[in-house]
């Protein structure tokens, strides 16, 4: 039976339910310290709800995909001097969670505060989740509501099987769909200026040309 906050509020168990719910937080607060001790380098592994997330390796198409994806949003943002962009390995450390994003993008103001030993890092501007069957019901369920409630302005989701964006945008603090195609352009909001075909995200020629045009290679 789901309870609502109204319902708790009133109920004269509420301050047993207060204590429970310390004790909880208590308890997953530890788990967290201890992830952080015991995390290395070379896991992929979040902290979800009190509970570690270790991924397995991921397979050619989604390493493809994110890669190339990346590398575009890199090249374009230094050109741009906009600020900076992680990949795979950026611990997102939010109020309750830690994620590491497959990419994500921090804003000139923000990166400028960055250290050069520093391993957990604030709410970014924009973040993309490159969809596998193991991670995607993270990436539309907890990660969507928890990003959009600290601020991430700007979340895809990349299908690397379908060759799909889905382009959400912050509004008024949940994300609204803006596009959900598999041709055409996809404009960012978050990264101005920042604006590619779909299709050159899972076509290697394809993406080698648009970085051409991005770096005026000729």
């Amino acid at each position: 039976m789901e309870f609502s906050i109204e319902q708790i509020l009133r109920s004269p168990r509420f301050p047993v339910y207060v204590e429970e719910l310390e004790s909880i937080l208590a308890e997953e607060q530890r788990k967290r310290r201890e992830f952080y001790e015991t995390i290395t380098e070379q896991q992929k592994a979040e902290f979800i709800n009190g509970e570690v997330v270790v991924h397995s390796p991921v397979k050619f198409q989604h390493d493809a995909t994110s890669g190339a994806l990346f590398q575009l949003l890199r090249a374009f943002v230094a050109v741009h001097d906009l600020g900076y962009v992680g990949h795979d390995k950026i611990m997102v450390s939010l109020t309750r969670n830690d994620y590491e994003p497959d990419i994500c993008f921090f804003s000139k103001t923000q990166s400028q505060q960055f250290t050069s030993d520093q391993m957990h890092f604030p709410a970014p501007d924009f973040v993309v989740e490159v969809l596998s069957p193991s991670t995607e019901s993270n990436d539309r369920g907890v990660k969507f509501e928890d990003y959009a409630a600290h601020g991430v302005q700007e979340y895809w989701l990349v299908d690397p099987e379908c060759r799909r964006v889905e382009q959400y945008i912050l509004q008024e603090g949940s994300y609204v769909l803006q596009i959900k195609s598999d041709s055409g352009m996809v404009k960012s909001m978050a990264i101005p200026g920042f604006e590619i075909p779909i299709r050159c995200i899972f076509d290697a020629q394809e993406n080698v040309q648009v970085l051409r045009r991005m770096l005026q290679v000729e």
